[in-house]
């Protein structure tokens, strides 16, 4: 359920709405998606199985048509202004993809067919992929191009939506990344239970980086300590990580439950230790 490639080549339909309720906020297994949406192998899945899937998911996917490349990609910067997840069909109408995000010219949106799944690209390559052509019904002699934008609008309220800029898409995209972002959903649901999104209300938070400063260290070396075989570094590769989607979701730690968070990532850490290196006797284990 987290950033990973499709297992085959019918499937990027419910990739798609899955990445771009990931943005919202809503953790969700493409294998639902795919029931929900009837996709199957032979025919994939069409604008309206995604329209109905995402209606299961309280979201409206919204299709606007333009036939102007300049209008096309005015609208796809509008609806990635407003927060709203865009999933285009590129490939001459054969594939599916989310774009999530736009940032001095570059545009960031998560392909389930490429590996790794967040990619990067200029208007002109976004622009060659998304274009579609056929012949105009009216005067067979002229082509006609489309661009068709569906965009994934939230019928709830959204308490966490993700932030992807380039510099975050570049670290998801790093090799050494690829476990990571694969366990996405995972850091998420753990992180909900021991942060809060932040609310133009929300009073006497910090970030997480700002937890992990004051008690990473001392997070770090108890867990080698308890644990013995776990090296400080790889402990530090998880605190970045989760210090890395609580930025992209603007998850704060109220200064009431400092404390309670603390001990919350050091027994996620432990418990990480443990299914890792395993567990050898504890206190002759009676």
């Amino acid at each position: 359920m987290g950033l990973y490639p499709q297992p085959n080549k019918w499937q990027c339909g419910p990739f798609a709405l899955k990445h771009g309720l990931i943005m919202l906020g809503r953790i969700v297994n493409e294998k639902e998606v795919s029931r929900i949406a009837g996709a199957h192998w032979w025919s994939g899945t069409d604008e309206i199985k995604l329209s109905n899937a995402a209606k299961a998911y309280d979201c409206e996917l919204k299709m606007l048509r333009r036939k102007n490349a300049l209008r096309a990609r005015r609208e796809l910067l509008l609806a990635l202004k407003r927060g709203h997840p865009c999933i285009l069909c590129v490939d001459n109408w054969n594939h599916w993809i989310t774009v999530v995000g736009a940032e001095r010219g570059k545009f960031i949106y998560i392909d389930s067919r490429e590996e790794p799944v967040v990619c990067v690209a200029e208007w002109k390559s976004l622009k060659r992929r998304w274009i579609y052509r056929e012949v105009d019904e009216d005067d067979p002699t002229q082509i006609e191009t489309l661009f068709d934008l569906h965009t994934l609008v939230p019928k709830f309220r959204v308490k966490s939506k993700a932030h992807f800029s380039l510099k975050s898409a570049r670290y998801l995209r790093r090799p050494e990344n690829r476990t990571f972002a694969t366990h996405w959903d995972e850091y998420f649901d753990d992180l909900s239970y021991v942060c809060h999104p932040r609310t133009p209300l929300s009073e006497k938070v910090f970030p997480m980086g700002e937890l992990l400063r004051r008690h990473g260290t001392m997070i770090r070396s108890q867990v080698v300590f308890w644990h013995g075989s776990v090296k400080p570094k790889e402990l530090d590769k998880i605190l970045r990580d989760l210090q890395f989607v609580a930025a992209t979701y603007d998850f704060v730690v109220r200064r009431d439950d400092e404390k309670r968070a603390i001990a919350a990532i050091s027994t996620m850490l432990t418990l990480w230790a443990s299914s890792k290196r395993g567990v050898g006797a504890v206190y002759g284990n009676r």
